[in-house]
């Protein structure tokens, strides 16, 4: 998945700005402690990162 994609599927499922706070601001145990831009910057790739994602915040399979 490119940054790109995973930038906007964030932005369809919690909306822009909360996508942008949660990006910022929230720590996931599952990415070593990191924040997705945290993470992402590590260089982990975007895919695991939306999965994790999806998982914390109980996305529905079929938006996944």
């Amino acid at each position: 998945m490119r940054h790109t994609v995973f930038r906007d599927r964030m932005a369809t499922e919690f909306g822009r700005l909360r996508a942008e706070m949660l990006a910022q601001d929230h720590v996931m145990s599952a990415l070593g402690g990191r924040t997705v831009d945290e993470a992402l910057e590590a260089g982990i790739d975007p895919k695991q990162v939306w999965r994790t994602l999806c998982e914390e915040f109980e996305v529905p399979s079929d938006r996944r």
